[in-house]
């Protein structure tokens, strides 16, 4: 624990003209006076340190020294490509990991180019989850990720209905999804892909016997599955049909009211619009309820022709909206 922390203080002093021991004890999680009594142990091992005393003191390294303790771990490269995502790798358990990583890059680049880190940050940043949402972190996530960067089979428990199931998975991916985390994973023995919602597991633990790793196909890519897995579960939700006239500002909303790409085919196989201008298509939806939710955003730029029991939600809505704006009016 303390080898770790000195390697860290040493690769922090390297990568920075100078730090004050506030700043390295924010860094490295420890009080002012562990700084000091580290500093002072670095200083007996012969690594240069030096304490500029007052005011606008700090610590620094002298005569150029530069540590070789820079090559990446495993587990440190892996996690340097997440580092764009800070929020996945903290609910991974990966933070320290990708910390590390920063540290010993920073520290092999020259003087130059070491506030890179800082003017990318300043540059870009990732908030994945959706607005008006708080994102929870499901509790057997760190479990799941540890699985999936070893290699490792899993038994896990998850709700599925009223009940709960239990496979022997092989874990092969994660996908953050609209703050929502999912595991791709073959089911062992069967060879099939699955994907899991990982918020409904309710245990996790690694196989216990000789066999506990597989061997992970290569052909196996994880941006083709998730997307090939994601266009036919937006699809299977696609149960029912509705027939609507839209105005031409209808037709431009709707692809953001109802299934996106769904939305479009159907729009690129309507007709002519009619003498005003309005455009009739049939558009696939997951239910009447559903569709009558999404379809309210449009107000008057649509209309809808069938099926007729949702066309008479609608004239519903318009009895009650005229009823509610003419009282208003005459008040």
């Amino acid at each position: 624990m303390r080898a770790a922390r000195l390697i860290k203080m040493v690769l922090l002093l390297q990568s920075r003209p100078s730090m004050t021991a506030a700043e390295l004890a924010r860094e490295l999680e420890v009080s002012e006076r562990t700084v000091t009594r580290d500093a002072q142990a670095l200083s007996e091992a012969g690594v240069p340190v030096y304490a500029d005393r007052g005011r606008a003191g700090g610590y620094r390294l002298i005569g150029g020294y530069r540590t070789r303790l820079t090559g990446l771990a495993r587990s440190e490269a892996e996690a340097l490509f997440l580092s764009g995502v800070p929020g996945a790798l903290r609910e991974m358990g990966l933070e320290d990991a990708a910390s590390a990583a920063r540290l010993k890059v920073s520290a092999a680049l020259l003087p130059s180019l070491r506030d890179a880190s800082r003017t990318a940050s300043q540059r870009f940043h990732l908030d994945a989850p959706n607005w008006f949402k708080e994102p929870k972190t499901p509790a057997l996530l760190p479990a799941v990720a540890e699985a999936v960067w070893d290699d490792r089979r899993v038994v896990a428990e998850y709700r599925r209905g009223e009940g709960e199931v239990r496979r022997e998975l092989e874990p092969y991916g994660l996908v953050l999804k609209a703050g929502v985390w999912y595991l791709c994973a073959r089911v062992a023995g069967h060879g099939t892909y699955r994907v899991y919602r990982i918020d409904r597991f309710t245990a996790v633990e690694p196989v216990e016997s000789g066999e506990d790793r597989f061997e992970r196909d290569e052909g196996f890519e994880l941006p083709a599955f998730w997307e090939e897995r994601a266009e036919q579960f937006a699809r299977s939700l696609l149960r029912a049909e509705i027939v609507v006239r839209l105005s031409p500002d209808g037709v431009r909303r709707l692809p953001y009211a109802l299934d996106p790409q769904s939305a479009r085919e159907r729009l690129g196989e309507a007709g002519e619009p009619d003498a005003e201008g309005w455009v009739t298509v049939t558009v696939p939806v997951e239910s009447e309820e559903v569709a009558h939710t999404q379809l309210a955003s449009l107000g008057p730029e649509v209309e809808v022709l069938a099926p007729e029991t949702l066309r008479a939600r609608f004239v519903a809505d318009a009895v009650r909206l005229a009823a509610l704006y003419g009282a208003a009016d005459a008040r």
